[in-house]
């Protein structure tokens, strides 16, 4: 072998042995790298990779006026035909009831709805006219919204607990008690049987106080919705702080228990299906529900146990403002009908008048203590640590006319619920993608470009809506580098239609990993399409129909944002 064959022959061999070393340091590493840490890589990697096929532009900044809270209570809610009747009353003497979703809903939910029917159907007369009534149902926190803010009143209002009623009266609406309750009802927690075990044996007992005790301990992950919405969210919020302070549940005693609370929970789920899809991933170990709701769902019933809490769920009956003498007499017989012996049968088959013997401690939940538990779990419930957000805004040809001009209104008119400390962004895409906005904290300067952004965009082209999801996760991994201790979020306005780019595949490797929650919005949408996304991460998807869509976001930013 001649002298140049044996410097090629070295050559080779020290490269072999730089590849040797070089694998072995890499593995090394690997090996100190926790599986979370690993994946978190591998999703970079990934989106590394998927940014190079992507063309991104970035939009020349434009201010526009912010004016703070120009919509009121009354604008923002949406023509009460969104929430349709789910019985109409046709007699000559009619009564319309606002009832919550539980018990006016469908099949097992439907109790109030066929007892109503049937009613109807029984030719009750008062002073000779036919007495009939009307059913709306609707969730008790927007109910709430309406009566209060005199957008639509009806003749009465069933909603699930008295929390609700206490509120409404706070606000200077005469209510008078037709019934206490309707449909007997509780609140409680849901625990899968190891989680109850586990807090058998150390506690001695599994209640209330030792879910949250053991939350604030970081033993389990709890789970609740949110209270400006949802009845049981609400029951929840103002037991856990009453479990700090029982005296004063607005105490700074309870304040800071509620913060230490809050820290080892997840995240408040905007509807009760997104929590229920955390537990079952297994990403939660406890979370709320009604009993009627649990005992009607045989998966449930075989996988948790039941602990009840908070002020009972028994549907009280209230007439609101000055009815008429025939009307008050109306919701009377009605609601003796409700109490009937048949109509108690079919409640109890429906899954009420369960945990009778259930009676929680005695506390006088005035209605102004209650809007001010709202305001304080809003201020607190992040306890200081950021959001970054990016909006991310479907522009495509499909979206023009009434859908991009509701998805800019909706967004402008909502976007006073978005917290001030936390960090907004926003991305538009159609063929290509846009960075209309760079993430900044959301201060008055950032909204005025925000609104300025907005206002900016025009529909045309093709729907690459998964190129704009990775961009914006870019956006988001980048500034949580300069803002620790955050959370990511990622919003999505679309219709759902997706025809060029990258696929939901492409984009989960990426935000799957990354841990980055999608909540979608759809604008006449495919809601099944936005659904998946949502899916990735366990976020919500919301069906915002055009009159519907900017209490729908302010619902939504009130629990995410």
């Amino acid at each position: 072998m001649n002298k140049q064959s044996n410097k090629k022959m070295m050559l080779i061999l020290v490269v072999i042995f730089i590849a040797i070393i070089a694998a072995g340091i890499y593995a090394t590493q690997n090996l100190k790298k926790s599986t979370s840490e690993k994946s978190y890589d591998k999703a970079i990697s990934y989106l590394n990779r998927y940014l190079k096929n992507i063309r991104v532009e970035q939009a020349d900044l434009k201010k526009s006026t912010v004016t703070l809270g120009e919509t009121s209570l009354e604008d923002e809610l949406p023509d009460i035909s969104d929430y349709p009747l789910t019985v109409e009353g046709k007699g000559e003497l009619n009564i319309e009831i606002f009832s919550s979703p539980e018990k006016a809903g469908e099949d097992t939910d439907g109790w109030l709805n066929e007892v109503a029917k049937k009613f109807n159907q029984s030719n009750q007369t008062i002073n000779g006219k036919k007495a009939t009534v009307s059913i709306r149902s609707i969730v008790s926190g927007v109910a709430v919204d309406y009566i209060t803010s005199g957008k639509y009143v009806p003749e009465a209002f069933t909603p699930s607990n008295e929390l609700w009623i206490e509120m409404v009266r706070a606000q200077d609406v005469a209510l008078e008690q037709a019934h206490s309750g309707i449909a007997p009802n509780v609140a409680g927690m849901l625990l899968s049987q190891s989680t109850h075990d586990a807090l058998q044996e150390k506690y001695g007992k599994v209640d209330l106080g030792v879910i949250v005790e053991a939350t604030c301990n970081n033993e389990i992950a709890m789970g609740y919705t949110n209270p400006y919405a949802s009845s049981t969210g609400m029951n929840f919020l103002v037991s856990t702080l009453s479990h700090f302070d029982l005296a004063n549940p607005l105490s700074a005693n309870a304040i800071s228990g509620f913060q230490k609370f809050q820290e080892n929970v997840p995240f408040v789920s905007y509807i009760t299906m997104q929590m229920r899809s955390a537990a079952e991933s297994g990403s939660l170990d406890a979370f709320i529900l009604e009993y009627q709701s649990y005992i009607n769902d045989s998966t449930l019933k075989r996988d948790y146990n039941f602990i009840p809490f908070g002020v009972r769920h028994d549907s009280p009956m209230y007439a609101i403002g000055e009815l008429s003498e025939e009307k008050k007499e109306l919701l009377k017989v009605f609601t003796e009908y409700c109490t009937s012996n048949e109509a108690k049968k079919l409640a109890t088959e429906y899954g009420f008048y369960n945990n009778l013997d259930y009676s929680p401690a005695m506390i006088d939940y005035d209605g102004d203590l209650l809007i001010n538990a709202q305001k304080l779990w809003k201020e607190e419930k992040d306890l200081g640590k950021p959001i970054i957000a990016v909006f991310v805004m479907d522009v495509s040809g499909s979206m023009s006319g009434t859908p991009l001009t509701q998805l800019k209104q909706s967004l402008i008119n909502s976007m006073q619920y978005i917290n001030n400390n936390n960090y907004i962004g926003l991305v538009s895409y159609s063929t290509d993608v846009t960075i209309n906005l760079p993430i900044n904290e959301f201060n008055l300067n950032q909204k005025s470009y925000f609104n300025g952004a907005v206002e900016g965009l025009s529909a045309a082209g093709n729907t690459a809506t998964f190129d704009a999801v990775i961009v914006a996760a870019d956006m988001l991994v980048k500034k949580q580098a300069e803002v620790p201790n955050s959370k990511l979020m990622m919003f999505v306005l679309s219709d759902g239609e997706t025809n060029i780019g990258h696929s939901i595949e492409e984009a989960s490797n990426v935000i799957k990993n990354l841990n980055i929650p999608i909540y979608t919005i759809g604008y006449n949408a495919n809601i099944a399409a936005l659904e998946e996304i949502s899916s990735i991460n366990e976020a919500a998807s919301i069906d915002a129909n055009s009159g519907n869509v900017i209490n729908e976001l302010k619902n939504l930013f009130n629990s995410s944002l």
